[in-house]
């Protein structure tokens, strides 16, 4: 019998690294899927092809490899794109298989006909269609070369007649991996020395471009005697080991982190492309440091941008660098940071008559997770709370939607990276509003065999959202949710499940559910007017919380009033 073109595919995506293929089968993919079952790859039967996408993005993030995704035509395909928007922006190499209908039909809006090239041209490295059977093996070349060194989505559509037909003898293409040393000019690496040397207060605010680069990144920040603010992205890569560490800056990050970069004099941005430009600095100089020459300068005016890998580069550039004796402005924002930290963990605690905060509930969850524990966070509450309380030490990891900032990513990720290392402990923080988005892929948890901790933030709303409108003066609409107990819906699909609503419970419930050898669901009522604080209060943001208060009185709501002031601020 002679090879099939799905067979090509599947042979050079084995080549190219793939350990898993996640999606859901259908009639223009049967002869791919069973070229796969025939390999070394293992398919991850899912129940919406969006949570496939993040399953594949956590796992290629977290193993640095290319992972697949395959769907069918037409719906099944297109199902992956919220996922994939997410795996482009945060630089996952991922790879589509995307099935079409027959090449005699493309162009006559055939049933379930879709111009994948024109849906996924925006957020994908690569996208392209395999015309005939003598192109199979090197676009699927292309398609994984593209996501592995470009880091981003491939797209590879697939007409199910090109699938079915007999390979072509084709030239041996084959991937190749090469990581290049990638740094600036001996003049430029100059000139940014020269420009720290002029310096007086230097702050480095360094980001997920760090990767791999956490001890070059400390030794210049003691060399330079200079506070280490990180984004959220970056949090993994520099808040442990790292004396000079002053916190995350943004919205959700801490007033240590925030000043020390709006007060420095220059500021040395390394792998971050941290979009609000309020948290830039008006008048220090701005060298910035980014692999991607379109990161250069594209959030806020900057002296000297440089394109260059953040651990070549560091290391090409410390021995320009001299070692600075005065700490005064590093010491300032270090103790700081020490004090918002005890601050934050003050606030920790139950709340009144026995509630639980979204946060003491996290706290707990990061006394009693292993010390390599892999966490998840739907965007919203349950991630600031993730970013906030769970503390890095080198061997966890932590994954949100913090580019694209789409909902129900937690179980997605999850999937994949237990998919990925399932000896691990994987945790999810799932919001009510993200865990009931995605509610079917709870059930491949069972059916992967997959032992995820879930823990349901469950508040009864979209609490991020209830915020937001707070913040702009509004009386909330459109944002409660009409929640079961998921505890009990967990335990009818198969789950350990349980629900907790008071705090004197909270303890024994996470070690018990951590405990559980199989997937398990612990679903807490957590105290739904608890607020996130910002690192500083902007006057627009007081008025508006003041318009909603007056409002909410107005409106008879005077006792949600009370009850916030009650749970945040006494």
């Amino acid at each position: 019998m002679s090879k099939k073109v799905a067979q090509v595919i599947v042979e050079t995506l084995q080549s190219a690294g793939v350990k898993n293929c996640y999606g859901i089968v259908g009639d223009t993919l049967n002869t791919f899927a069973t070229s796969l079952n025939r390999s070394d790859i293992k398919f991850v039967h899912m129940r919406h092809e969006e949570a496939g996408a993040y399953a594949a993005q956590a796992e290629a993030l977290l193993m640095d490899r290319l992972t697949a995704v395959a769907g069918s035509c037409g719906p099944g395909s297109l199902h992956f794109i919220n996922g994939l928007y997410e795996a482009n922006r945060n630089r996952a190499p991922v790879i589509l298989i995307a099935s079409q209908v027959v090449r005699r039909e493309l162009g006559f809006n055939f049933i379930q006909e879709v111009k994948f090239e024109d849906v996924y041209r925006d957020c994908s490295v690569f996208c392209e269609m395999i015309l005939t059977p003598e192109q199979a093996l090197r676009k699927t070349v292309m398609a994984c070369q593209a996501a592995i060194t470009k880091r981003g989505v491939a797209v590879l559509i697939v007409p199910v007649d090109i699938a079915d037909s007999d390979a072509a003898s084709e030239p041996p293409f084959s991937v190749h991996v090469n990581r290049p040393v990638i740094r600036p000019s001996d003049e430029d690496l100059d000139r940014i020395a020269d420009m720290l040397a002029e310096g007086t207060n230097i702050t480095i605010y360094a980001g997920s471009g760090c990767v791999n680069a956490h001890d070059e990144v400390v030794e210049l920040a003691q060399r330079l005697k200079a506070p280490v603010a990180h984004t959220s992205r970056g949090k993994d890569q520099l808040e442990y080991d790292n004396p000079n560490n002053v916190g995350m800056t943004g919205v959700i990050g801490t007033e240590s982190g925030y000043h020390a970069i709006l007060n420095c004099d220059t500021l040395l941005l390394l792998g971050t492309d941290f979009a609000w430009r309020q948290f830039y600095p008006d008048h220090a100089k701005i060298i910035q440091v980014d692999i991607d020459s379109t990161h250069i300068g594209r959030r806020h005016p900057v002296n000297l941008g440089v394109v260059g890998n953040i651990k070549d580069t560091i290391q090409a550039l410390l021995p320009r660098v001299a070692q600075r004796e005065d700490a005064t402005f590093l010491n300032t924002y270090v103790d700081r940071h020490k004090k918002a930290l005890k601050a934050q963990a003050e606030r920790a605690t139950p709340g009144h008559r026995g509630k639980i905060p979204g946060q003491y509930l996290t706290s707990i969850i990061n006394r009693q997770a292993n010390q390599d524990a892999l966490f998840t966070g739907d965007d919203g509450t349950p991630l600031v709370w993730l970013l906030r309380m769970v503390q890095a030490n080198g061997k966890r990891r932590m994954f949100g939607s913090l580019l694209h900032g789409t909902m129900a990513t937690s179980i997605g990720n999850a999937i994949g990276l237990q998919q990925a290392q399932p000896g691990r402990q994987v945790i999810a923080l799932a919001g009510d509003g993200g865990f009931s988005m995605l509610l079917g892929d709870v059930l491949t948890t069972i059916q992967a065999n997959l032992p995820i901790k879930i823990a349901v933030y469950d508040n009864g709303k979209l609490g991020f959202v209830e915020l937001e409108q707070k913040g702009e003066g509004l009386i909330p609409v459109y944002t409660d949710l009409v929640n079961p107990d998921f505890g009990k819906v967990a335990e009818a699909m198969g789950l350990w499940g349980r629900t907790v609503s008071k705090a004197e419970e909270l303890e024994g419930a996470v070690a018990e559910w951590l405990g559980q050898p199989g997937p398990a669901l612990l679903n807490v009522k957590v105290e739904p007017m608890e607020l996130v604080m910002p690192p500083f209060t902007a006057p627009e943001a007081v008025y508006g919380m003041a318009m909603y208060s007056i409002k909410a009185v107005m409106h008879g709501k005077a006792g949600d009033v009370f009850e916030m002031i009650g749970e945040n601020f006494i």
